[in-house]
């Protein structure tokens, strides 16, 4: 069922009756209310929503940059402009990004993006999309909508072409959203068709209006919404229970063109924290995770490096240990610091095994 998408309550009201001029009255409101946006009530029961700053990109975008104070860096091609980021020109073998620098270690969130795609090329002549993340790993250029193929995290692709010749039953351009471990690569040929949780049709190019999508995860529970009608409407178009994701990644954007190419613009990002009221046995349920994964879907695992690198204070070349002894170094040194190694024993051990990586006499038995 849609839901109509309304005003945020009392404070954007409010906030909107303010005229240019007092500007200087608004940054000094802004500061005694803090960083965030009002609350909201969202749906059914005490679910409320606030605005992290942090997270979020709007007009004039003046958290974008490159230093050390900003909070979201470009990449490749993307470009600031007045009215919008553009990813990506309409020109051909281009690809650009936007990734927030701060990591997001909310337990519920909600991400709305205010996109446009729009070009010159007629049907099925334009490409390739866009794709909204929530990653492991930010700023690593690659095929897959301009990101890394293998990715750890969650990826939402607006795919505005066809690659699979033979199909039919799907319309382009089409959304989807994958969850991968590290361990999948993104089917191209077959537009992510294999690895995808669910999809639906969203037409979105060249239009005269605002076109928006929102990636809302709560207790587990991952819902995409769309409102590309003009309506003020979301429209429901993915939802999949039993998501697991970590907490910690990063949120970004990327785009690509090859061959063929659009305009592939980004207006605003904002993303909301939503408390949510969770019983006891939610909570345990509920517990962080480390690795991504979707209930009733295996993913295979993912393979990790069967040897440590470390360099030892002398020699030249790396040495390669176990992961026991990596483990027992790491714990040696913090005591050292903490000023626990006082024995004759412990500091012989020490010696010990610093003689080993110096000699290059430790080898890997794998990690476990």
């Amino acid at each position: 069922m849609a839901a109509t998408v309304g005003p945020s309550g009392w404070w954007q009201r409010w906030r909107r009756r303010l005229s240019a001029r007092d500007g200087s009255k608004m940054l000094l409101l802004l500061l005694l209310l803090g960083s965030g946006q009002g609350p909201r009530q969202v749906g059914a029961g005490q679910t409320f929503e606030y605005l992290k700053r942090e997270h979020s990109l709007s007009k004039p975008y003046q958290g974008v940059g490159t230093g050390s104070s900003s909070l979201w860096n470009l990449m490749g091609n993307a470009m600031v402009m007045t009215q919008y980021i553009r990813l990506t020109p309409d020109m051909q073998s281009k690809q650009g990004a936007l990734w927030n620098r701060v990591p997001c270690f909310l337990r519920d969130w909600e991400l709305q993006v205010h996109f446009k795609i729009h070009g010159q090329g007629k049907k099925n002549l334009h490409g390739d999309g866009l794709a909204i993340w929530y990653t492991k790993d930010r700023m690593q250029p690659g095929p897959v909508f301009g990101n890394m193929d293998k990715f750890v995290g969650l990826g939402v692709f607006i795919d505005t072409y066809p690659n699979e010749e033979k199909q039919q039953e799907r319309v382009f351009p089409y959304i989807s959203a994958m969850v991968n471990n590290g361990s999948l690569s993104y089917d191209h040929e077959r537009d992510g068709r294999p690895t995808e949780l669910g999809g639906c049709t969203a037409i979105v190019r060249n239009l005269h209006y605002d076109t928006f999508l929102v990636i809302r995860y709560v207790k587990r529970h991952l819902t995409i919404m769309i409102d590309i009608d003009g309506k003020h409407e979301w429209r429901d178009c993915i939802e999949v229970p039993g998501v697991r994701l970590p907490r910690g990644y990063y949120f970004g954007t990327s785009s690509i063109t090859g061959d063929l190419s659009d305009n592939h613009d980004v207006i605003s990002l904002k993303l909301f924290e939503l408390t949510v009221e969770r019983n006891p046995e939610e909570e345990k349920l509920h517990r962080d995770v480390f690795l991504p994964s979707v209930d009733n879907m295996k993913l295979p695992e993912r393979t990790e490096p069967k040897t440590l690198l470390l360099s030892p204070p002398v020699a030249t070349t790396s040495v390669t240990v176990t992961y026991e002894v990596w483990e027992e170094q790491m714990l040696t040194r913090a005591c050292s610091l903490a000023g626990l190694l006082q024995s004759p024993a412990a500091s012989q051990g020490l010696s010990s095994v610093t003689g080993a990586l110096n000699a290059g006499t430790l080898h890997s038995r794998g990690h476990p």
